[in-house]
C-alpha cells in the first residue's frame, strides 16, 4: 500500500511543522496548509487520504473547508484540531461532516491511532474483493484466508493484524504504534500477546513460501510477500 497522504491545515507554524515532521517520519506523506484556502487549493491537486483541520484559522476555518469538500467527498476521512473544548463545538465538527474531534494538546501517537482507525474503517467499506497476499486471497469483510480454494477462518484480531501487516507490507510495522492500536496499550503482556498471534498468521500463510513475517528486533514486523 503507498504511503498515506495527509492534508495538514494549521495557522500555528511551530505546531504545524512538528507535527508534520513527526508524521513524516513515520511514513505518512504530509501536505501543510496555513489556512483553510490554502489547504483547499492543495486537496484539489494533491488528493489527500486524510485531513486534519484546525478548526479556528484565517481567511477560512476547518469548518467552512470540510463542508465545501464534503459537498464533492462523502467519505475522506476528517479530523479536527482545537483547543476548545465545549459540547456545541464538537456537535458543531460533526454537523459539518467531520469524523473525530482532537483537542490541543495532543499526543502525536493519539492522533496517529485515531488516523488509522478512520482510515481502516474507510478501506473496509471501499474495498469489498479480496486482497492478494502472495498466493492467498484475504478478504477483509468475512475474515478469511483462501489458499487454492481452501479457505481457512481468521478471528477478528487476527484479521485485524493481518491487515496492519499488509497496510505496510515489506516495511517495518511499528510495534508500539500497532500495539496501542489494536490491544490498546503496549505494555508487556499485550507484546507477548501480539507475538502469539503473530506466530498463529506464520502457520496459516505457511503453505506460500514466498510469503514471510519478519521479526525486527526492537522495532517491529514485516510481511514480505
Amino acid at each position: 500500500m503507498n504511503n498515506i497522504k495527509v492534508l495538514l491545515a494549521e495557522d500555528e507554524a511551530s505546531l504545524g511543522m512538528i507535527v508534520k515532521e513527526s508524521l513524516e517520519s513515520r511514513n505518512f506523506v504530509v501536505f501543510l496548509a496555513k489556512n483553510g484556502q490554502e489547504a483547499l487549493a492543495i486537496y484539489q491537486k494533491e488528493k489527500p487520504n486524510i485531513l486534519v483541520l484546525d478548526i479556528m484559522m484565517p481567511i477560512k476555518d476547518g469548518f467552512t473547508l470540510a463542508k465545501e469538500i464534503r459537498e464533492e467527498n462523502k467519505s475522506i476521512p476528517i479530523i479536527f484540531l482545537t483547543a476548545k473544548s465545549q459540547t456545541k463545538d464538537v456537535l458543531e465538527g460533526f454537523k459539518f461532516g467531520g469524523n473525530d474531534y482532537l483537542k490541543k494538546p495532543f499526543s502525536i501517537e493519539e492522533l496517529i491511532v485515531r488516523m488509522n482507525a478512520l482510515l481502516d474503517r474507510t478501506l473496509l467499506k471501499t474495498n469489498t474483493e479480496n486482497i492478494k497476499i502472495g498466493k492467498y486471497s484475504f478478504n477483509v469483510i468475512k475474515q478469511t484466508l483462501t489458499f487454492s480454494g481452501e479457505e481457512q477462518q481468521l478471528t477478528h484480531r487476527e484479521s485485524q493484524l493481518l491487515f496492519s501487516l499488509f497496510e505496510k507490507k515489506n516495511q517495518v510495522l511499528d510495534r508500539t504504534l500497532i500495539l496501542n492500536k489494536l490491544w490498546g496499550s503496549a505494555d508487556f503482556f499485550n507484546a507477548r500477546s501480539m507475538d502469539v498471534f503473530i506466530s498463529k498468521l506464520r502457520k496459516k500463510l505457511r503453505r506460500d513460501l514466498n510469503i514471510q513475517i519478519i521479526n525486527i528486533r526492537g522495532f517491529g514486523y514485516k510481511l514480505i510477500c
